[in-house]
């Protein structure tokens, strides 16, 4: 396709850092189409019309539109598989590797660190008191999977394998997010996980994702 590929959302949100660090990775351009989410933007049309859960990022590329940062991703990262980072693997063994660890991300990181998230990072900006009991439930749990994380890593450089992929990528934003909470120490203390997040959020795509928050 050669038309510009459209990303509606806002560079708080970390879904829309998902989608948009992988855009970054395969050096493609695309049009910020900013969403209100303060406003309520989110919620209605036309947003509503791209996203009927009502959530950002959502994507258009010609006639094609999609939600859910993850296939977002997924998508960018075949349709422009030749250009920038490779971050699918070509051979099948190691594509289902990978594809192990990007729904571990989805389904047992990703919960946990988004909880986290909220509470240490979230309500504190938006003036709301953080639940202290759900952040010792909630760090209890992400001890458990950066355990599991610290084994994994202890045996390749990038959860699925010896090369950065989508498994990684999909981690950024709120790996970023704990890094700015106490909850730093569970990765400083464990060096496999701590080499894998210095060495992945260094990445000029990250650096150009985080400068928008700046903006």
């Amino acid at each position: 396709m050669g038309t510009t590929i459209k990303v509606h959302g806002t560079p708080l949100s970390t879904a829309f850092q998902r989608a948009v660090v992988c855009l970054h990775e395969k050096e493609v351009d695309y049009e910020l189409v900013p969403v209100d989410m303060r406003a309520g933007a989110h919620k209605q049309q036309p947003f509503i019309s791209l996203n009927p859960f009502g959530q950002v990022p959502a994507l258009e590329h010609g006639d094609l539109q999609l939600f859910e940062s993850r296939a977002i991703s997924k998508y960018i990262a075949e349709e422009y598989a030749q250009k920038g980072t490779q971050l699918i693997p070509t051979d099948s063994k190691k594509k289902a590797i990978a594809s192990v660890w990007m729904e571990v991300e989805a389904h047992q990181f990703d919960p946990v660190t988004s909880k986290l998230g909220w509470e240490l990072l979230f309500k504190p900006m938006f003036g709301l008191t953080t639940d202290q009991t759900v952040v010792d439930e909630y760090e209890a749990k992400l001890v458990k999977v950066l355990d599991v994380y610290e084994n994994r890593l202890s045996k390749s450089k990038y959860l699925g394998g010896d090369c950065f992929t989508l498994a990684d990528l999909h981690h950024l934003p709120n790996l970023q997010g704990l890094l700015g909470t106490n909850m730093k120490n569970h990765i400083e203390s464990r060096p496999h996980v701590k080499a894998w997040v210095v060495d992945i959020t260094a990445r000029p795509a990250w650096a150009k994702v985080l400068a928008m928050l700046k903006a």
